[in-house]
């Protein structure tokens, strides 16, 4: 991707610039394309589990606990 410099600001002499980057390296892509396949993978396991037909609620409340789950207050329901 191109680099960018930004304009000046108010007040200030600063300019925030970011150079060019030379992008992903090909072993960097794959990884990368494994990760989001491997995301994608599992996001399809959790919302098409059969468990999700058993609730009789709101599914979305109940997906929401899921997520905060691991919190150490516990989920809110």
């Amino acid at each position: 991707m191109p680099g960018w410099k930004s304009d000046k600001q108010l007040h200030s002499d600063y300019r925030a610039e970011k150079e060019d980057s030379p992008g992903y390296t090909p072993d960097e892509a794959e990884r990368l394309a494994g990760y989001r396949a491997r995301i994608l993978e599992l996001t399809t396991f959790v919302i098409t589990h059969p468990y999700w037909g058993t609730l009789s609620g709101n599914r979305v409340e109940a997906r929401t606990a899921l997520k905060h789950a691991h919190d150490p207050a516990g989920p809110e329901v």
